[in-house]
């Protein structure tokens, strides 16, 4: 059976939150229908891309149907406009078959934000793009934020974290309604080789640690990712980035505040809980990511339990 997804549409969308989940969702095949609706015919988004023959909003969405709510390049302007004014009036209208569950909305981005101005996430646990959480408190005080994670799930409402979080967002609506392997699939033809669970921080060890200028570190951290599985000894990675051990052990503690060993053992995390959500036993996950057992996995995700 094709699920039908309705994306509502405004004029400045960001264009990635339309493209992000409506590429990863076709790519699924007959699995999903895509339509395109909203106030206006066309709109100019984000990137300055016009988009035309957006369907009119309908009086009602087909029971079973997914919602989807992007965001915006500028949410402060985007949602102050009278086309905004009519998508709230319209959301709160099938208000009812959302809360009944004939309806899953799903938000990404800052698209929680108009969700929220329409009291749709009254009570409900949500989450936006860590810029906006603020602004989402304080759209509806009701709403229970949660901060720092790529999605959050409620009684069938969903929510993402900024931008590209709602890839990861649509690839775990395709494991949960059509099944692991098609998700792999799909997550393998778009080389997302990492996807992101909805307990994931925002800012994975992929990315955390990236917000330094040092070239020395960045030559080790792309050695490391490149092959996180298999064994690095300290002098290895050293020589392999042209520096001491002793000297690439202080530059991580300088920019990063951890030790080389310490961020390897993220990545290796990382691996493992993404072989566990397609699927593979614990044992199998902690091997394929360089663990020499589950219970080595189990102390390390220990601890690293506050991050």
């Amino acid at each position: 059976m094709t699920i039908p997804v309705w994306f509502l549409t405004l004029p400045g969308v960001m264009m990635l939150d339309i493209t992000g989940p409506a590429e990863t969702l076709k790519l699924a095949g007959d699995a999903f229908s895509l339509h395109y609706i909203g106030p206006e015919e066309s709109v100019l988004t984000s990137t300055e891309m016009q988009v035309a023959q957006i369907a009119p909003l309908p009086e009602s969405l087909p029971s079973g149907s997914l919602l989807i709510l992007p965001g915006a390049a500028d949410s402060r302007m985007a949602f102050a406009t009278p086309q905004a004014d009519i998508a709230r009036r319209w959301l709160r209208r099938i208000q009812p078959a959302i809360l009944n569950g004939d309806i899953t909305l799903i938000c990404i981005c800052s698209g929680s934000l108009l969700a929220a101005q329409s009291g749709l996430l009254s009570g409900v646990q949500c989450t936006t793009h860590h810029q906006v959480i603020a602004r989402l408190k304080a759209a509806d005080p009701g709403a229970i934020v949660r901060e720092n994670r790529i999605f959050v799930e409620d009684r069938g409402i969903w929510s993402s974290a900024g931008i590209t979080a709602g890839i990861d967002l649509s690839l775990h609506l395709i494991h949960r309604l059509c099944g692991a392997a098609l998700a792999l699939d799909v997550a393998r033809e778009m080389v997302v080789w990492f996807r992101r669970s909805g307990d994931d921080p925002q800012l994975s060890p992929w990315l955390r640690y990236r917000n330094h200028l040092h070239p020395a570190v960045h030559r080790a951290q792309n050695l490391l990712m490149q092959q996180p599985e298999q064994e690095w000894p300290l002098e290895e990675v050293a020589r392999r980035v042209h520096v001491s051990a002793r000297h690439l052990t202080r530059l991580f503690r300088q920019h990063l505040g951890i030790t080389v060993r310490e961020y390897h053992e993220q990545l290796r995390i990382a691996i493992a809980r993404q072989r566990l959500q397609q699927g593979e036993g614990a044992e199998k996950a902690a091997l394929s990511a360089g663990f020499s057992s589950s219970r080595q996995l189990r102390r390390a995700q220990q601890r690293w339990a506050t991050f």
